[in-house]
């Protein structure tokens, strides 16, 4: 059973850091490419950044380039999304995923950036 287990979010203020977490189980996950996406209440599920198998090649969306990080650890099946100079707009629940996307999604964590 492929299962994601996303943690590290939480409230921060503009201008501040988190690094998120993603713990996955249930496939090979060193021969997948992954993502993080993320959810407002209002808009569609965005794909925020990808990182190839070997955790060489990066991707990430406009909106959050020179601020975000996303890396792996083949040897702990783990993910992380260091994020940076946090602004309003990124409030969202994230979510990590291997790509192509499969049909089971974690539950996500919560990060506001709030004043």
């Amino acid at each position: 059973q492929v299962q994601f287990v996303e943690s590290g979010g939480g409230l921060v203020q503009p201008g501040g850091s988190l690094r998120l977490s993603c713990a996955a189980s249930g496939f090979t996950f060193r021969v997948y490419p992954m993502a993080w996406y993320r959810q407002a209440p209002a808009k569609e599920r965005e794909l925020v950044a990808r990182i190839s198998n070997g955790g060489i090649a990066t991707m990430y969306t406009n909106s959050v380039k020179g601020r975000f990080t996303i890396s792996r650890d083949n040897a702990q099946n783990m993910m992380y999304l260091q994020m940076n100079s946090l602004k309003p707009e990124d409030t969202a629940r994230y979510y990590c995923m291997q790509l192509p996307p499969g049909d089971y999604w974690g539950q996500g964590t919560q990060v506001t950036v709030s004043s």
